[in-house]
């Protein structure tokens, strides 16, 4: 890939669910696009935890995106950068700003505030940030045709 290929930086605070999730399902949809070099994606977290959370990887491999391997990152200024775009996943994440570098916010669905939990409630977070990740691929994949 050049230095031309735009990025995204899935965020979070521990880098265990959400972050994790995005990424997943985000390179899922350049693959389904035959895109797959179209985009760097990684993900990281502004208090990594130690592991993918377990219900995470389990409703994400139901949609056929594995993510049980992957280790929780640190958050840098340098991995901002490099990708251009970050994605705060919820409310949680506070990222610092950095010159050059695109920030936006998901405020993503939290069943739990409808009393909705564990596995009902990761499957509904999942099908809401793959609707969101699924219009980011399109827009990402639209500008860059253009």
């Amino acid at each position: 890939m050049s230095s031309s290929t735009p990025g995204v930086l899935f965020v979070c605070v521990k880098n265990g669910g959400k972050s994790q999730m995005a990424a997943g399902l985000f390179e899922k949809g350049l693959e389904e696009r035959g895109q797959s070099d179209a985009v760097r994606v990684a993900s990281a977290g502004t208090k990594p935890g130690s592991a993918v959370n377990a219900l995470s990887a389990e409703v994400l491999a139901e949609v056929g995106v594995d993510i049980a391997d992957r280790t929780p990152t640190q958050l840098t200024p340098e991995a901002m950068q490099e990708a251009g775009r970050v994605v705060i996943l919820g409310a949680e994440a506070e990222v610092p700003e950095v010159e050059g570098v695109t920030i936006e916010r998901w405020e993503t669905d939290e069943p739990s505030e409808r009393g909705i939990e564990g596995r009902e409630r990761m499957e509904l977070v999942r099908d809401d940030i793959r609707a969101r990740t699924e219009r980011l691929t399109d827009q990402l994949l639209s500008d860059r045709a253009a």
